[in-house]
């Protein structure tokens, strides 16, 4: 694989790094500018347009647009499966003008994460980040092709983390990033990234109600499930049939039952599930560890249930009231 600078993209394999040097002995450009610049010429060559053609029945046939990015040197791309389920055609759009006819390797609507490939050499690439590191109030940036508007950039903060929505196909997706780095139709699929130019979101949802409301899958999530769909394996997942969101605990919680963490997963609502049993836990429980592994996020959470743990019983640590106990719950499949 090759890096970004190395790419038919740039000239010369020092473009961009030179261009980066001219960004920061400029005077006139700010240190917050001088941030946002050089995360977005970082992975801007990887951020593709995606459109689509559907075809409906006693119509005629259907498109729409969305955003991906490249994350591999032979053409592999991450985009939403929302933007390119059912699609009869889909083109990709490349930075230098080009376009490419796609096929998609691998679809999870679970997580709306799709992956799909053309076939070039030499391709510009972007790589994950770690979401489980993301602070509340961290600059992340967001790339993507909203409203037909090619390769447009905006900035903003983590809202929150550890966030719950139903996808597109009503199931729930967990491990959410709440951003307000603003966005609209056509930026689906398009990376939310730090400020060293690495994705740490999939950018997916929006509430067009609201201002500033704006939601991405984290990328460690995000990274497992691409890994699956890439390999052409299904991706299969326990369930605990929960929704709820991380939540800091307070020092007297932390010093009083001896935590390792500050963090923990707040049970708002325990859904029903005939694949689970979930019958000890009441809504109000902050889960803080499964199976002697300390978890402080819905992220973290989910990346311990794996397949593996399918149909079989987990012993989860539980604040309730404000007192650690012990119980255990059987897996469902998701």
């Amino acid at each position: 694989m090759e890096t970004l600078i190395n790419s038919k993209y740039t000239s010369s394999p020092h473009k961009a790094t030179y261009r980066n040097s001219i960004i920061a002995e400029d005077p006139e450009i700010d240190a917050y500018s001088r941030i946002v610049i050089e995360a977005t010429n970082k992975v801007s060559p990887a951020v593709v347009q995606i459109t689509t053609t559907l075809k409906k029945r006693q119509s005629m046939p259907q498109g729409g647009t969305g955003s991906g990015f490249l994350i591999s040197s032979e053409g592999f791309i991450v985009t939403n499966s929302h933007v390119v389920n059912g699609a009869h055609e889909i083109v990709v759009n490349l930075p230098d003008g080009t376009s490419h006819q796609a096929e998609v390797k691998g679809d999870d609507p679970s997580t709306d994460i799709a992956v799909i490939r053309i076939y070039d050499n030499s391709l510009p690439f972007a790589r994950f980040g770690d979401s489980r590191k993301l602070n509340v109030g961290q600059l992340v940036i967001a790339i993507g092709n909203p409203l037909g508007f090619q390769y447009t950039v905006t900035a903003g903060v983590v809202s929150a983390l550890g966030r719950s929505m139903r996808s597109y196909t009503g199931r729930l997706i967990e491990s959410i990033i709440q951003t307000d780095a603003a966005l609209n139709p056509g930026n689906s699929g398009g990376p939310l990234i730090n400020s060293a130019g690495e994705v740490i979101g999939i950018n997916t949802a929006i509430i067009t109600q609201a201002q500033g409301l704006c939601f991405a899958v984290g990328s460690s999530v995000a990274e497992y499930v691409v890994g699956k769909l890439i390999t052409g394996k299904k991706v299969r997942r326990a369930l605990l049939g929960i929704e709820g969101h991380t939540i800091i605990l307070p020092q007297r919680v932390i010093v009083y039952n001896q935590l390792s963490i500050n963090r923990g997963i707040l049970i708002l609502k325990i859904l029903e599930n005939r694949t689970a049993d979930n019958s000890q836990l009441k809504n109000g429980d902050i889960i803080v560890g499964i199976n002697a592994a300390p978890v402080g996020s819905v992220d973290e959470l989910y990346l311990q249930m794996n397949e593996e743990l399918i149909h079989k019983r987990v012993h989860l640590d539980v604040l309730r009231k404000g007192v650690r106990i012990a119980i255990s719950a059987i897996l469902g499949e998701a």
